[in-house]
């Protein structure tokens, strides 16, 4: 009798490639990389004085920010300038925009005299528009 020989059925088998994944992780990495930003705050730490009657301003869009902080430093914007820089910077501001509205942001222990000073510096570049930003009881700050 002759012996009945089965062929054996060969398996197929599914790999999933794993040589683009490499690649498709640095795409994604470069893409998060790029679109990404990251928020830093560089400013000066001021802390606002309380008020009891406050207006709220509408628009963002034509402020300039001055901090003064209780030690000294002050800040335009994102700038750190000196007492007898504001003026050159306000009035650049100024030419940029007719409209702008400058924002006094002082640390509520900071002199008197630092205050005054920057309010004669605006005085002195022809801003008009002034306003002084306080915090309000049900703000976080």
């Amino acid at each position: 009798m002759g012996r009945i020989r089965f062929k054996k059925k060969t398996r197929v088998e599914q790999e999933i490639p794993t040589g683009p994944m490499a690649d498709i992780s640095f795409l994604l990495i470069i893409f998060f990389m790029v679109t990404t930003t990251f928020v830093v705050y560089r400013g000066i730490i001021v802390d606002l004085p309380d008020a009891s009657q406050i207006d709220v301003m509408k628009s963002k869009r034509n402020v300039v920010s001055v901090w003064v902080a209780a030690d000294g430093r002050m800040m335009v914007d994102e700038f750190h300038v000196t007492l007898k820089d504001i003026g050159s910077v306000v009035i650049q501001k100024l030419q940029e925009n007719p409209r702008v509205i400058i924002q006094i942001k002082a640390d509520k222990s900071t002199p008197y005299r630092q205050v005054s000073g920057v309010i004669e510096e605006l005085k002195m570049a022809g801003a008009t528009r002034v306003s002084f930003i306080t915090r309000t009881s049900s703000d976080d700050l």
